[in-house]
């Protein structure tokens, strides 16, 4: 099978495991203090109306991405909680846990996620817009400023990711998602998933949402010179208004570069994501590997037996 006729698997790092996702399903699987390996499978629910705004080019990207903010969350809280907790305490755990009705828990999952990101995203929007304001003096024009304004949000997610990278869980994060994308990168170069043939892998990904985070800011210095930048009121409120129209955008840049990687001369447009990834991504250890084979492999059995069934269903 090409590469290009493989189906597409995404994925996530979380605390101390990597979560896949694929059409059907996602799985997560985490090591816990025991060494032990827990999975969480979560089956991917089909909604016609996202499903109709996924085929709309620049609408999809949103959709997705709220999407994925929602979902991730919860295969990061599972991470959270189960990781650490002694394993002689499950039983424990699970009589006193109250369990909350499955649309309470879809509702309080999708919105942490969602209003997470959103949260993030007005914090790396508008901090740059008010520290550009102040260079004002020195650099009055429309462009001077908007240029200003795009090297502080670029120095603003650089120091942020670097001093993150510091503390003991996110360094762990960052080595797991790296995992998740030597694995990816031995799926699509059609290598037997051992962790020697996943180590050999490049660590960096295209498709990656560090790609489309730093794509944003990019993004976002052309459209904003397509509207003013006084008085500062209209600034701001064209900065919230435009997020929508720059995720969009920067979505769509996302999936060209993944498309061109292949053609020498385009690839490079996909290259400043992937330095990005230099910082958000670490080189795993084996043992991290093998946690990423498994969520692989165990996500591959659980798209298989579907595929498998549905043709059983169609026939």
């Amino acid at each position: 099978m090409s590469k290009d006729s493989k189906p597409v698997y995404g994925g996530q790092a979380v605390v101390e495991g990597v979560m896949f996702g694929g059409k059907r399903h996602y799985v997560t699987a985490i090591r816990r203090k025991d060494d032990s390996i827990e999975y969480l499978h979560v089956p991917r629910k089909v909604n016609p109306t996202l499903q109709s705004l996924k085929k709309i080019p620049f609408i999809r990207g949103i959709v997705a991405i709220v999407e994925a903010a929602g979902n991730g969350s919860k295969h990061l809280n599972f991470s959270t909680e189960r990781y650490d907790v002694d394993p002689s305490q499950d039983e424990e755990e699970i009589y006193n846990k109250k369990e909350p009705s499955k649309l309470e828990m879809i509702l309080s999952v999708a919105a942490v996620g969602v209003l997470s990101f959103i949260f993030g995203k007005f914090i790396f929007t508008l901090v740059p817009v008010f520290l550009a304001e102040l260079t004002k003096p020195i650099f009055p024009s429309d462009f001077a400023q908007v240029l200003v304004e795009t090297v502080f949000k670029l120095m603003l997610l650089l120091a942020y990711i670097y001093f993150i990278s510091f503390t003991p869980i996110i360094k762990r994060v960052f080595q797991y998602h790296g995992a998740e994308h030597k694995v990816i990168n031995a799926y699509e170069n059609g290598k037997e998933l051992t962790v020697s043939n996943i180590q050999a892998q490049s660590r960096l990904h295209y498709r990656c949402g560090s790609s489309f985070i730093l794509f944003t800011v990019v993004v976002g210095f052309f459209v904003y010179l397509l509207v003013p930048t006084d008085p500062l009121w209209v600034r701001v409120l064209n900065r919230l208004a435009l997020i929508p129209v720059v995720l969009g955008i920067s979505f769509e840049v996302l999936q060209l570069t993944n498309k061109v990687r292949d053609i020498p001369v385009l690839k490079v447009l996909g290259y400043p994501g992937l330095w990005l990834q230099l910082l958000t991504t670490k080189e795993p250890t084996d043992d991290q590997v093998e946690v990423a084979i498994l969520s692989f492999n165990r996500l591959l059995e659980l798209e298989q037996d579907s595929e498998k069934k549905n043709t059983e269903e169609i026939v």
